[in-house]
């Protein structure tokens, strides 16, 4: 079923919804598959931080047992003698160091591996998702922005669930045992250790909230720069061949000093944060020692508990300082959380429907394997009915087209530039959605197919033949991956790309480089046939296979299609008409309509558009 426009409003409405969410939120909503591990790596964090903070204390008992001996807090247990009370200090102490360190490492590996766990399965979401998304989703964004979402920014995340999660907790941790530890022993001078705490609390809460916009900038800029790294080394070879080395050197610096602009704002705010706090600690830490001083040296406060808190309020407030730089790498994790989740949210534009093609698969191909291994058969029956379709925002391609490509033949479909050939084999693959009309595979509406099952049913091979940088024999079994060697040297056979493969120095291992840069035009389309060939598909789509290579080339690529193409649905477009003038069927499309139908012969008998198309072609050659 179509998406209805109530559908639509509706998505839109959640969609915003969850963006107006707190990114912290979104991310614990997401991370709740990890609760088990996170609160067990929170109770070690705690429970370092516990006899992190003993040491004071020990301190403190240790001066109480010199100044008091059999008056001090472990004589009240029955011990008097002071070696022996020394003794137990130590014992204690030796306790409490190897429990701190056990604990410290058991809450780094549990964080770090936490931390790997949600990069790890956050980034493999959001690229699954990406892959549902339509083509129209890509063609509006540059990849070298999504590859900063998919990587940079869940990188991000990573770095401060690795650090700076456990620095928030065990700060919480000592706010509260060191507060309720002062309340406890000297609630006379506890409200001073306390006073800085409200100040603190309202700068860094007033800091986050200054920083976000900040930080959610530098993500932007970042994605920015991003993008134009990844299309300068793209079009590498346009770069030089142009020579604007200097031109794009000028535009790289616009966007880089943009992201270091927007980097030296956030700096310029989160760097004031500690020299503040500071100022605010030192208010609380110069009283204590003023006041707590007095009360000692009139007897009213022990000199061991005196010791245990100007050690202990400086535990307490210094780690604060640190709140600055824990702060920066949340906001900056924050900023990460809310485009890779905004990302997670996009809605999918194309559902996949539930019916699979076919019972049983086509008996009789070139390399004796079966399609889809389910031991379904596919007719391969193409019905256009009056289908309309327009990109977003333009005139419509296709305009009430109805046409109907019968299974097991080869059928043409040839036009004029922008005619809206290519246009059918991206609807026909479904990678966008008709506005109108319906397409039907074997009767099947396309919506109610299985997206795997129908691109599985459908070979393509393009004039931009995309080649994956590794091996020839990676790039032929892609799509077939459990293929052996023997099966793509087959497939290698009836594209008759074997002999040029012979040829590399080392054979099916040799690298192709990206997008198969090391080899050239005619070497890339004869892998891309051999890629198609073992995949064995029903339907065949060759969308200008052969345009972009030499006569030579081309006449060994036409052999091959000759063997490829029999007793297969096949879809040749094409601008030379020579290659599918022995086409069973041909459609002739101008402005996104059909104008003309039928064989060879029939059109050029017709004197219309083809006839003038093949004289021109003809004419071309013959006084070329």
């Amino acid at each position: 079923m179509a998406t209805t426009k109530g559908d639509n409003i509706e998505s839109h409405k959640a969609k915003s919804h969850k963006a107006s969410e707190q990114p912290l939120v979104r991310l614990l909503q997401y991370g709740q598959t990890y609760r088990s591990q996170f609160w067990l790596a929170t109770l070690f964090s705690v429970l370092n931080k516990f006899f992190d903070l003993a040491p004071p204390v020990l301190i403190g008992v240790a001066v109480d047992t010199i100044v008091q001996r059999q008056n001090s807090l472990i004589a009240q247990f029955g011990v008097q003698d002071v070696r022996q009370q020394f003794l137990i200090l130590a014992a204690f102490t030796v306790l409490v160091w190897v429990l701190e360190s056990v604990f410290e490492y058991a809450y780094a590996r549990l964080w770090r591996n936490l931390a790997q766990k949600i990069q790890h399965n956050l980034r493999l979401d959001a690229y699954r998702h990406v892959q549902d998304l339509e083509l129209e989703y890509f063609e509006a964004r540059s990849t070298g922005g999504l590859m900063s979402i998919l990587n940079d920014d869940v990188n991000q995340l990573e770095r401060f669930l690795d650090f700076g999660a456990n620095e928030v907790i065990q700060v919480i941790t000592t706010v509260l045992l060191v507060g309720g530890g002062f309340f406890l022993v000297a609630p006379s001078v506890a409200w001073m250790a306390m006073l800085p705490m409200p100040f603190i609390l309202w700068g860094s809460i007033a800091f986050q909230k200054l920083l976000a916009p900040r930080y959610a900038d530098v993500r932007e800029k970042v994605g920015l720069l991003s993008g134009r790294l990844s299309n300068n080394l793209s079009g590498i070879v346009t770069i030089k061949s142009f020579v604007t080395e200097n031109y794009e050197v000028e535009r790289l610096r616009l966007e880089s000093e943009a992201y270091r602009h927007s980097n030296r704002q956030a700096i310029a705010l989160s760097a004031a944060f500690v020299p503040l706090i500071r100022m605010i600690i030192l208010v609380g830490f110069t009283a204590l020692l003023v006041y707590g001083g007095l009360q000692a040296v009139e007897g009213k406060m022990a000199v061991g508990t005196y010791s245990t808190l100007t050690v202990m309020i400086q535990r307490l407030l210094w780690p604060l300082t640190r709140l600055g730089e824990t702060l920066d790498q949340y906001q900056r994790a924050m900023a990460s959380t809310n485009r890779v989740m905004n990302l997670l949210d996009t809605p999918i534009a194309i559902r996949s429907g539930h019916k699979l093609l076919g019972d049983n698969l086509l008996g009789d191909n070139l390399l004796g394997d079966n399609l889809l291994g389910n031991g379904r058969s596919i007719r391969g029956e193409i019905v256009f009915k009056d289908v309309t379709f327009a990109y977003r925002d333009r005139a419509p391609v296709v305009e009430h087209l109805s046409l109907h490509i019968p299974a097991g033949k080869t059928t043409a479909i040839v036009g004029s530039t922008g005619s809206g050939k290519s246009t059918l084999v991206k609807l026909l693959l479904r990678f966008y959605e008709i506005q109108s009309g319906s397409i039907t595979v074997d009767g099947i509406e396309l919506r109610d197919l299985e997206l795997h099952s129908l691109r599985s049913a459908i070979g393509l091979v393009s004039q931009d033949v995309f080649l994956f940088h590794g091996t020839v024999l990676e790039n032929i079994i892609y799509g077939s991956p459990s293929a052996t060697l023997a099966e793509a040297m087959a497939a290698a056979e009836v594209a008759e790309a074997q002999e040029f493969i012979d040829q590399l120095p080392q054979g099916y291992d040799t690298i192709v480089g990206e997008r198969g840069q090391k080899l050239s035009g005619g070497q890339r389309q004869r892998l891309a046939i051999a890629r198609a060939v073992l995949k064995n598909p029903p339907i065949l789509i060759l969308d200008e296979a052969t345009s972009a290579v030499d006569n030579e080339t081309e006449a060994a690529i036409q052999r091959s299609l000759e063997r490829i193409t029999q007793n297969r649905t096949t879809i040749a477009i094409a601008h030379r008409l020579s290659t599918i003038r022995n086409a069973d069927r041909i459609y002739v499309m101008e402005q996104g309509k059909l104008v003309e139908q039928g064989n060879h012969d029939d059109l050029l008998e017709q004197r219309g558009i083809y006839t003038n198309l093949w004289r021109v072609q003809m004419g071309v050659r013959s006084g070329g």
